[in-house]
């Protein structure tokens, strides 16, 4: 009985240490994730001209607020 709780024991770590490592956000993939994001909102409007920043800034808020609610850590 106590082999079979040490290898549980066992497993649950490795599967931390695989956990921790697919959840390092790639800075690319948060880039991407934004500007698509920022064009859908320029769609939603028409592509009116002149807010582009405004949509980049509101789609980063977003992707960010997002990420801090499923507790994903900001890329160094």
């Amino acid at each position: 009985m106590n082999a079979r709780i040490l290898s549980q024991t066992a497993k649950r770590d490795s599967f931390s240490e695989l956990d921790a490592a697919v959840i390092q956000p790639d800075p690319d993939l948060l880039n991407l994730l934004i500007a698509e994001r920022a064009y859908f909102k320029a769609e939603q409007r028409g592509f009116e001209e002149g807010r582009e920043l405004d949509d980049w800034l509101q789609a980063e808020m977003e992707v960010r607020q997002m990420q801090e609610q499923l507790s994903i850590p900001t890329p160094d």
